[in-house]
């Protein structure tokens, strides 16, 4: 999907190099090795000395195969092996598994104040600014991403106090980055990891190992989270004004784990190691790799470390949308995050031949076409079938010189799209969505004056340059526009439920800001991200549910700076039962896909309220010993329990475990009916307000399911009292199954409302 997206047409990509002949520098691969930590010998001072040493002994390798040693987030290491030296590891009475690393990929102003952020005037929710200000600042945000650019403005650290003193991290030094210059009171951190990349990456590979970010995406998550304030802030003349992120007073610290190929699990564990040993508050990834049981889930692993010692995970779902199922990153102890809009656009426009004219989108900020001037109008002019996508070396120069060329959407890049036509000899493009995109529009900083349609008027001007004798056009552009109706819609490309590892977690959590979002950008590349762009922005505007995931992790951050007591499980939930689920025009939201209404499956709990989550009334917590119940009541062996949880004592023998997996104490449901059309769940809410309060509830069912909550009435007589209430949902009988259905039960008294989604499916017994 171009530069925001281009996770989706990467990913096969990343595994092709994993997999492919003859592009490894060697035969050896990288392999996570899970040992029995508590059978460390005595004679080893620590559990590194001993992996070394056992990995020698027993695997026949050199020291250097050594690429990791996990101590936080994993019993175990990282090596760089062949398959023969894979199977006598295997055969250690010390190892309970060896894992081949995965590959990851990234998935990739006016937001503050489009969510009422604007901590400069008034208060938030009852608490003072200026006092949530300074608390922020004792909250520090680790970024998991492509690195920094240490010179942008976001990182300035004007009139911050001191780094907390309970800091543990640093700056790494390199040739093209010095920690005495480049690190600050804003930028507390900033290392790299690359051993397990350097393992699979070609011998051609002239990516230098640094945590300066020489792609982008990284500066734009991190500066999107936790960015100082910078006044007059544009692309390019685009979205003027000041930029800033979610939580501008907290710490960042950068853990650099992605490259040209990918981002290496073995990488992606060593980061959240140290980041949770560093003392980061906030861990944000907006990257992932499908779904997998949570045993063999990198980041659920390192995740689940993290929330251990109270460190929120905020994840990116991904941006497979709107297919079905489609959702990263599900387990229950991470926000699961996906995108919506803003109330921000950037119109463009096409006037046909015809007299026809059009409203589409677009970034391009260089010389315009002749104003009302029509330009000969051509599609698919090339040399093959695949003219019609404006792939590299698909059109003919001969017939695209001095023509504006009709693209559709699909396989590259849309920006690459553009450079192709400009390459061809082209002077401008319209880029027109097919049915896999549907009505779904992300402006881009395109080369040549480009103008992005969805797929109806992407039919209409087909039709208009197939049918007519001499077909023409001309485009302009509209700047920038704000206060857009409606919003916010759910963006088409993030990733969509139901959840397939764990049918009874309802997933994505929530959605924020994702679509056409400006933060601060690296000066190693131009806006579009294509070497032959050699322009350079200290901002750029981007799209997906990478950007989104920092939004959620600077609220967090924001949450934990005002209370800092409340676990990561607490702060999800107020960020999930006060969002909301109509849009600016007081009508439901909306999916960008086809503009139908959206469901829980697209937008979770619904699109992120800052001001209602700092003071949500009452929360739904959960430990880590729920989270085991959680993981036992999947049938977990000890072997795969060990692995997540890391202590060889906790076996599901000796644990409570759930009657079922939607036991969990989780701030939505998921309710699936299969040969018992009865379905029961117990949850427990905790009171966060200073005062006593009384509770009622309100429950929609959809028809067919009715469902009692006991007791109806909640009381609470100060801070921290608990109450229990159970749900009881029963289906009728249905000829046919329904794929699904949805409803709510909100807990509502004057000053709350305490929302969860509830989510429906059928198997075929029901």
């Amino acid at each position: 999907m171009g530069l925001g997206f281009r996770s989706i047409t990467l990913l096969c990509f990343f595994f092709a190099v994993a997999a492919g002949d003859g592009e490894f520098v060697s035969s050896k691969k990288p392999y996570i090795v899970h040992m029995k930590r508590h059978l460390k010998p005595v004679e080893y001072s620590t559990h590194a000395d001993w992996y070394s040493e056992h990995l020698q002994s027993v695997a026949s390798v050199s020291q250097d195969s050594l690429l990791y040693t996990y101590d936080a987030a994993y019993s175990g290491f990282a090596a760089a092996m062949s398959p023969e030296e894979v199977d006598s590891l295997r055969g250690s009475d010390f190892v309970v598994g060896v894992y081949e690393d995965r590959v990851y990929s990234l998935h990739t102003t006016r937001t503050p104040q489009f969510l009422g952020l604007d901590l400069e005037i008034g208060s938030l929710a009852g608490i003072n600014a200026q006092g949530l200000n300074q608390a922020s600042a004792d909250v520090i945000v680790g970024v998991l991403d492509t690195g920094v650019w240490p010179e942008s403005k976001s990182f300035n650290d004007a009139n911050m106090p001191d780094v907390p003193a309970r800091w543990r991290g640093g700056c790494q030094a390199t040739p093209d980055f010095n920690p005495k210059i480049h690190c600050n009171k804003k930028l507390i951190g900033a290392r790299f990891f690359s051993k397990g990349y350097e393992v699979i990456s070609s011998s051609g590979s002239t990516e230098s190992p640094s945590p300066r970010d020489t792609d982008g995406h990284g500066t734009h998550t991190s500066s999107t989270a936790a960015g100082s304030p910078v006044g007059n802030a544009s692309l390019l003349g685009y979205a003027s004004g000041n930029a800033r992120g979610m939580a501008p007073h907290a710490r960042i610290a950068t853990y650099r784990v992605c490259w040209k190929s990918g981002c290496l699990g073995s990488d992606l564990l060593a980061a959240m190691d140290r980041a949770i040993l560093d003392g980061v508050d906030v861990l944000s990834m907006s990257l992932g790799g499908g779904s997998a049981p949570y045993a063999h889930d990198t980041i659920a692993i390192g995740a689940f470390a993290a929330m251990e010692r109270g460190i929120f995970v905020s994840c990116s779902a991904g941006n497979g949308g709107p297919g079905k199922s489609s959702i990263a990153n599900v387990a229950p102890w991470i926000a699961t995050v996906g995108a919506g809009t803003i109330d921000r656009d950037f119109p463009a426009f096409v006037i046909l031949g015809n007299g026809q004219k059009f409203a589409g989108v677009s970034l391009y900020s260089g010389k315009p076409m002749a104003q009302n001037k029509l330009v000969e109008l051509v599609y698919a002019p090339g040399k093959n079938s695949s003219s019609n996508l404006c792939l590299t070396g698909s059109l003919d120069p001969a017939v695209v010189r001095g023509k504006v060329v009709l693209c559709d959407r699909g396989i590259n890049p849309r920006v690459e799209k553009g450079a192709v036509v400009r390459d061809a000899g082209g002077v401008g493009m319209i880029l027109v969505n097919t049915a896999a995109n549907g009505e779904e529009l992300v402006a881009d900083s395109h080369l040549i004056p480009a103008v992005a349609f969805g797929r109806k008027t992407g039919d209409t001007i087909r039709n208009y340059v197939t049918s007519a004798k001499n077909p023409s056009a001309t485009l302009s552009f509209g700047g920038t526009v704000v206060n857009v109706k409606p919003s916010p819609v759910v963006a088409a490309f993030s990733s969509r439920g139901p959840n397939t590892v764990t049918p009874q977690i309802l997933k994505p959590d929530l959605i924020g800001p994702g679509v056409n979002i400006l933060a601060a950008w690296s000066h190693a590349v131009g806006p579009t991200g294509l070497e032959k762009d050699t322009r350079r922005s200290p901002f750029n505007i981007i799209s997906g549910t990478s950007m989104s995931c920092p939004h959620i992790s600077g609220l967090a951050a924001l949450l934990k700076a005002a209370h800092p007591k409340w676990s990561p499980s607490a702060i999800k939930s107020a960020l999930m039962t006060t969002a909301y689920t109509v849009d600016n025009s007081n009508s439901p939201l909306r999916d960008a896909a086809d503009f139908s209404i959206s469901t829980p499956y697209a937008h979770g709990a619904g699109y992120v309220d800052p001001h209602r989550a700092l003071s949500p009334g009452l929360v739904y917590d959960a430990s880590r010993a729920d989270y085991i119940a959680f993981l036992c009541s999947l049938g977990y062996t000890d072997e795969m329990l060990h692995i997540i949880v890391k202590r060889a004592n906790v076996t599901c023998n000796r644990y409570r475990r759930f009657r079922d997996p939607g036991q969990l104490n989780y701030p939505s449901f998921s309710v699936v009916f299969g040969k018992n059309r009865v379905v029961r769940y117990t949850r427990e809410v905790t009171n966060v307000d200073p005062a006593g309060s009384v509770y009622h509830v309100l429950v929609k069912t959809p028809e067919g399911v009715v469902a009692t909550v006991k007791p109806e009435i909640l009381e609470f007589k100060k801070a921290g009292d608990k109450r229990t209430f159970t749900v009881t949902f029963v289906s009728g009988r249905r000829l046919k199954p329904l794929p699904s259905a949805f409803g709510s039960i909100v807990w509502k008294n004057a000053e709350h409302e305490v929302k969860s989604p509830v989510a429906f499916s059928w198997a075929a017994e029901a």
